[in-house]
């Protein structure tokens, strides 16, 4: 096939492949000949044209499939028939249920090995989804009484903090108990705030995408 004359279509085509592979292998066990092998006769030099390795292709997948969880985000943070904590609520609950998030715990790398990807989740975590999505969330529980607290700010941060990072068990390679006992701390820290959103379903999902990872890494 030659070369596509279409940037975009590039792209895609290179991300759809990559997360195929990432799938399929997992991201530590793919190279970049494994998905050129799979690009229908596009180039090395196509790859690089557009991304200076494979962990800048990760970082792009993880993009794309951030954005589709943004939009999950905005359309909770936007709905009139929920209040404040039941909107937060629903955010954890929806976020951990999504079929997506099986198949990002299936093709996960080792954090540590990734900081380009890390320094992305804590960007993204920080300036993105605690600011656009989880704060006007509380502000509006703030308002309508479901939530009670005076720093709406630095709550949003921290709740998306631990939850993104601290019981991630891609940054700290955590085992399956250790994810899942994180995660009860996290529920006890927010019920202590006043954000009892937390239950056993939720629980358990964690300890069901730990494992998930813990096989495949």
């Amino acid at each position: 096939m030659a070369r596509n004359k279409h940037p975009e279509e590039t792209i895609n085509l290179i991300l759809d492949v990559a997360f195929c592979r990432f799938m399929e292998k997992g991201y530590e066990h793919t190279s970049i000949q494994d998905i050129i092998n799979n690009l229908g006769g596009l180039s090395k030099g196509a790859i690089y044209h557009h991304f200076k390795s494979k962990e800048d292709i990760l970082v792009a997948v993880t993009d794309r499939m951030t954005k589709e969880s943004n939009r999950l985000l905005a359309d909770i943070r936007d709905r009139t028939d929920l209040n404040g904590i039941e909107k937060l609520k629903a955010i954890f609950k929806v976020s951990l249920n999504r079929p997506v998030q099986e198949k990002l715990f299936t093709v996960a790398p080792n954090m540590h090995n990734n900081p380009k990807l890390l320094f992305s989740l804590l960007k993204d975590t920080v300036e993105e989804v605690a600011p656009k999505y989880i704060l006007p969330i509380l502000k509006e529980g703030i308002s309508d009484g479901s939530i009670k607290t005076d720093y709406p700010e630095e709550l949003a941060e921290l709740i998306i903090l631990v939850a993104n990072v601290w019981t991630n068990p891609m940054i700290f390679n955590s085992t399956v108990e250790e994810s899942y006992r994180r995660f009860i701390v996290f529920g006890q820290m927010l019920k202590g705030l006043g954000v009892d959103i937390i239950d056993k379903e939720m629980t358990e999902r964690v300890r069901r995408l730990s494992s998930i990872y813990q096989k495949n890494k």
